[in-house]
């Protein structure tokens, strides 16, 4: 007689349940991965515009034509708080992103900058 041989390895409903987990969170991130990359692009302009405006107004023209380079659709120069603080202008801004999964269920994400160098914007977040 043959001695009994423990099987090893991954069974078939391991495995499709294991499939459809990673592409659950695959779905996730690329549904999640646009907004991040547009936030980036938000602090981007952001920054580019506080370093080239003097004044509120010419920050807000330069973030809007930053904007319009970058496809940014999320905020406008509307929602940017600029503040001055010690002499200069710090702008700060919040906003954020409901992303509709199945069903009732959402995922909301709540994406805030700011140029100040404590890092506390004082801006709310605008809702979409």
């Amino acid at each position: 007689m043959r001695g009994k041989h423990k099987q090893q390895g991954i069974s078939l409903v391991g495995l499709i349940l294991a499939i459809a987990v990673l592409s659950m969170v695959g779905l996730l991130a690329a549904q999640v991965l646009p907004t991040y990359t547009e936030y980036r692009a938000i602090v981007s302009a952001v920054n580019r515009a506080k370093a080239e405006g003097t004044t509120p107004q010419d920050i807000m023209k330069a973030f809007d034509k930053s904007a319009e380079v970058n496809y940014i659709s999320s905020i406008s120069s509307k929602d940017l708080l600029i503040e001055r603080v010690d002499g200069g202008l710090e702008v700060s801004f919040a906003y954020d992103r409901k992303i509709p999964l199945v069903g009732p269920a959402s995922l909301l994400l709540e994406y805030t900058g700011t140029t100040s160098k404590s890092g506390q914007g004082a801006a709310q977040p605008k809702t979409e």
